[in-house]
């Protein structure tokens, strides 16, 4: 199990976007757990208030180190070591599933969201382990970058799958797209589904999506292939692909 817990001052978006569907039933079977923690609750002011002005100018506000850290505190407290923090910016290291793997090994994750103009710079160096982004651009806040995070690492939990096998064979497995996928009916506009699928033939089946997903990721993300798990007979099969003429590879 993993407890999965976002600071946040927008509780209610981290609990509606992650309460329902697979990530819902999850919870409630006790795979993992999520806790939205609202900074807001943990700030001195009055009016809680949780940003400022920037020392030195700037545009915006700059979320304040206090709230940020008492609201950290109150999270430490209840874990048995001190969790992994992870802060979510556009400056940090890119996401990706290797990264979702090593994550979901951890016991507890607790997920730093900004929003204005970032956080004080203090605070970060006190509490944040790793400072992660989903990609090159920028959102409002932490909050949908935290929770595509948690999503892809909560669906590698031992028991949130109704079936566990399916996380083994989808996209960026051994560093390969996904292969095709059909369902009924066999023909649907015009269009049928691949003879080898029906065959029954259970050992040419895998061979032939074996090799539809190293097609595909040649064709849509090619730079993935330089860490691929190929066999030798998979890399020669890449490479005798490689050589036919564009109009007749497909």
């Amino acid at each position: 199990m993993i407890r999965f817990t976002v600071l946040t001052i927008f509780p209610d978006m981290i609990k509606q976007g992650l309460d329902t569907s697979i990530l819902g039933r999850a919870q409630a079977a006790g795979h993992i757990s999520v806790e939205a923690i609202n900074i807001r609750d943990y700030t001195l002011d009055k009016h809680q208030k949780v940003d400022d002005y920037p020392y030195g100018g700037g545009a915006g506000m700059v979320m304040q180190a206090q709230p940020v850290y008492d609201a950290y505190k109150a999270v430490e407290d209840k874990c048995a070591s001190k969790p992994r923090v992870i802060y979510v910016t556009p400056q940090g290291r890119t996401f990706n599933q290797d990264l979702a793997k090593e994550l979901s090994k951890e016991e507890e994750l607790v997920f730093l969201c900004g929003h204005y103009e970032g956080i004080d710079e203090r605070v970060l160096e006190e509490i944040v382990t790793d400072n992660i982004s989903i990609g090159d651009y920028v959102l409002t806040g932490g909050e949908l970058p935290a929770m595509v995070m948690i999503d892809a690492v909560a669906r590698l939990v031992p028991g949130v799958l109704n079936n566990d096998v399916s996380a083994e064979f989808e996209s960026f497995n051994d560093n390969l797209l996904e292969y095709p996928q059909y369902s009924r009916p066999e023909e649907w506009n015009g269009k049928k589904v691949p003879e080898i699928l029906l065959s029954g033939h259970h050992a040419n089946v895998e061979k032939w999506r074996r090799e539809q997903s190293i097609i595909r990721t040649l064709e849509r993300r090619p730079d993935l292939l330089e860490n691929a798990n190929l066999s030798k007979k998979e890399q020669a099969f890449l490479e005798e692909y490689k050589k036919l003429p564009c109009n007749v590879r497909r």
